[in-house]
């Protein structure tokens, strides 16, 4: 009898269990990821051979204290206090790298200790240089300990002139490398120089080996931590900063755990990304604070075939308790998002001089479905560009659509992309180039857009173009341009609830015979100089007002 009972509670906890995993993920139920746990064993580096003099390279002794630490079933491996210059690090399965508070480590700027691997960038396979710390098809790793990683990444990138100031730029060029032919650009070194001449240069071709692709060694900047393929990951209280390339890649891990994590990079830094995470599953950054030079918060899948050949969403993530300064979006979803992105929940981050707030992008080519994101609790100040973008022409030009017949529409397949099913609440931009911009393809448009509670100040206010049941509702536009406060071209299932504003010369403008289903409710059109305007194909009948 007892046998039958302790069979029946196992059997019973086991459906429990499995109940609780299909449960669909939401506010109240959001993703999670298990933490890696690691011995307490200690292996200093200094016990290695390492020497904090800021001239000695480390990198035998602090991966030697990697090596051993993994072989006897894990623990921690400490760089204490110092200054410690070294070369690649080759994290291992069962190891917390533990950088002590007030810990620098430095990464060489001699190139040659980087050697050319095949690598993965920007959703495709690619020749790099070996990232200064990578690892891959790991279980249970960790960087902590609160000091200081430098990727040494000014001796890597190139920089326009126009970055720069005079003064800056007369130093860079006296301290060698090559100019552009134009005298516009500064790259590091001529190897650089050619590499940026040849058309994907980086692509692994068939037949070539690495060699082959070692006169322009100095073109394929290493992204600064890569970790691949790995289960249980944690980065916490570590400052990552002057990344060559971009700072955190992580791809295709599951389990990844951010948690007061601080990157810092230039302004300027080419495509010096704060974190990009790729093909992840069950992932939660919170509590970090990231500066960058491009995207902040970024999240990816691959890119075109590729991506979809490997077929891996980033999915199950949460992210809360975040700051981005200067980057050129806040929290960003795509370009490369070829595999999907699902599931993604983002609350209480704040972003403050983003070249854009909210930043959703893809183009034609890419494929993959986005789906399922729901966001709150955002604050945004000095947003240069849009508070909210969701585009589908990213890095191609978005021509207009009016006039366009169904049957000039290019095909709809497999490398069509799609965005639908997003959910943002609870939204505060003081200041912006435009409050909302929504762009989608002909084809394909943007489905299923809510956007609701938002006080947006901005220079224009907000635009739908070829999108398809877009609700807004209970927002609070303050625009300087107000020639219309609202834009709308070849859009169908527009709800516009509860609008408000001071003062508008045209609330409306709607354009295309496309265009229909118009709701306004709830919002007091008095304040507009004319309520509506119709042009290119749109007419009356196809809004209502109530």
């Amino acid at each position: 009898m007892k046998k039958l009972l302790a069979v029946s509670f196992c059997l019973a906890a086991f459906a429990m269990g499995a109940q609780a995993q299909t449960q669909p993920y939401s506010w109240s139920n959001l993703p999670k990821a298990e933490v890696p746990v690691f011995k307490k064993d200690t292996f200093n580096i200094v016990k290695y051979g390492a020497v904090a003099d800021g001239i000695t390279l480390n990198t035998k002794a602090i991966n030697s204290a990697i090596v051993a630490c993994s072989a006897k079933g894990g623990g921690v491996v400490l760089i204490p206090q110092g200054l410690w210059m070294t070369g690649p690090i080759v994290l291992k399965s069962n190891v917390n790298l533990h950088v002590s508070r007030a810990a620098m480590v430095q990464f060489t700027d001699d190139k040659s200790q980087y050697p050319l691997v095949e690598g993965n960038y920007e959703g495709k396979p690619a020749v790099r240089n070996q990232s200064p710390i990578s690892g891959s098809n790991l279980v249970n790793i960790a960087i902590t300990g609160g000091g200081i990683v430098d990727g040494a990444g000014n001796v890597w990138r190139a920089i326009g002139k126009d970055r720069l100031t005079e003064g800056e730029w007369k130093k860079l060029v006296a301290s060698g490398g090559i100019v552009s032919e134009n005298g516009k650009s500064w790259y590091p070194s001529e190897g650089y120089a050619k590499g940026n001449a040849v058309k994907d240069v980086s692509t692994i071709q068939a037949g070539k080996s690495l060699n082959d692709y070692a006169a322009y060694k100095d073109f394929f900047r290493p992204n600064m931590v890569v970790l691949t393929s790995c289960k249980k990951v944690l980065l916490s209280a570590t400052t990552f900063q002057n990344s060559p390339n971009w700072c955190l890649h992580i791809l295709m891990c599951e389990d990844l755990t951010l948690n007061d994590v601080h990157v810092r990079n230039p302004w300027n830094a080419q495509n010096g990304d704060a974190i990009d995470i790729e093909s992840c599953k069950n992932v939660l950054v919170e509590n970090s604070t990231f500066d960058a030079g491009d995207d902040g918060l970024c999240i990816k899948s691959g890119r075109d075939a590729d991506g979809r050949k490997r077929g891996m969403p980033t999915e199950n993530v949460t992210l809360r308790n975040n700051i981005v300064y200067r980057a050129h979006g806040g929290f960003v979803i795509g370009s490369e998002m070829s595999g999907g992105a699902k599931n993604i929940f983002v609350t209480d981050c704040t972003f403050i001089g983003t070249d854009i707030g909210l930043r959703f992008k893809t183009t034609r080519g890419r494929g993959g479905v986005v789906e399922n994101i729901y966001i709150k609790n955002i604050a945004m100040r000095d947003i240069l560009g849009e508070a909210i973008l969701f585009d589908m022409y990213y890095m191609s030009k978005a021509g207009s659509t009016l006039g366009m017949k169904s049957a000039d529409f290019p095909k709809v397949d497999e490398s069509t992309p799609q965005f639908k099913n997003f959910y943002v609440n609870n939204v505060v931009c003081n200041g912006a180039g435009r409050a909302i911009l929504v762009r989608g393809l002909p084809e394909m448009s943007i489905k299923n857009i809510n956007l609701s509670d938002m006080v947006l100040k901005a220079d224009k206010g907000i635009e739908l173009i070829e999108a398809n049941n877009i609700n807004l509702k209970n927002i609070t536009i303050e625009s300087k341009d107000t020639k219309p406060l609202i834009n709308i071209e070849n859009s169908t299932n527009i709800n516009l609830d509860g609008i408000k504003y001071a003062n508008a010369e045209q609330l409306l403008s709607v354009k295309g015979e496309r265009s229909g289903n118009i709701q306004v409710t709830k919002t007091n059109t008095a304040n507009a100089k004319n309520k509506a305007e119709f042009s290119a194909g749109a007419n009356e009948k196809m809004l209502t007002i109530k």
